[in-house]
């Protein structure tokens, strides 16, 4: 079946201080490792949404430039992995992972299939400056990209509202769809700070 692969990579970068998915890591943009990670998953085609070689132009949002690349996929592709730029160490086995999760479950209707990580700190609940509660972690995880959708159910499932959402798998989530989870990479570092950019360098240099 055929699986293709978009790269968000439209994002201004306000907490980095500027667009990240541009910088520079050990050589390499951001964009690019993402897009390389994919591409050697062995998808069919991979779409940058971003002000970047090759790529199309993003939207206000995540979710409109995912939209925006959902519009050039074709109705034939079964599969889509969906990607953000800032997470540039991300393997082409983790891809690979959510894809075949994704298609071993379609017999049952499982519409995604999303890469997740334990949480390791104790979590509080916090108002106005004070503790006022600690969460349960007990069924909580951290959540990564890439993910893995039926293409026809993120189609349907950006259709069905406006409303805003962190990741493509909420959007599956507020249509009832099934989305299952898999186990992430915890050196799959999201880039958001300047300081994750020294860490990820870190990483990257350990895994050589």
């Amino acid at each position: 079946m055929e699986a293709w692969g978009i790269i968000v990579a439209a994002g201004l970068g306000r907490r980095f201080g500027s667009a990240k998915h541009v910088v520079s890591l050990e050589g390499v943009p951001l964009w690019q490792r993402a897009f390389d990670a994919l591409t050697a998953a062995g998808l069919d085609r991979v779409v940058v949404v971003g002000d970047v070689p090759g790529g199309i132009p993003g939207g206000r949002r995540r979710r409109d430039s995912v939209a925006a690349g959902l519009a050039v996929v074709p109705d034939r592709v079964a599969s889509v992995v969906v990607h953000d730029a800032a997470r540039p160490l991300a393997t082409p086995e983790l891809a690979r992972r959510v894809l075949t999760a994704l298609h071993d479950g379609e017999a049952v209707g499982v519409g995604g299939a999303i890469p997740v990580v334990a949480v390791r700190d104790t979590l509080k609940r916090v108002v106005d400056g004070r503790v006022v509660a600690t969460v349960d972690r007990t069924e909580l995880v951290g959540v990564q990209t890439p993910q893995a959708f039926r293409r026809e159910v993120l189609v349907a499932a950006h259709r069905a509202s406006d409303e805003d959402a962190t990741d493509d798998a909420q959007l599956l989530e507020r249509i009832g769809a099934t989305v299952v989870a898999v186990a992430g990479d915890p050196a799959n570092l999201k880039v958001t700070y300047p300081d994750d950019l020294a860490v990820a360098v870190a990483l990257l240099r350990a895994s050589r």
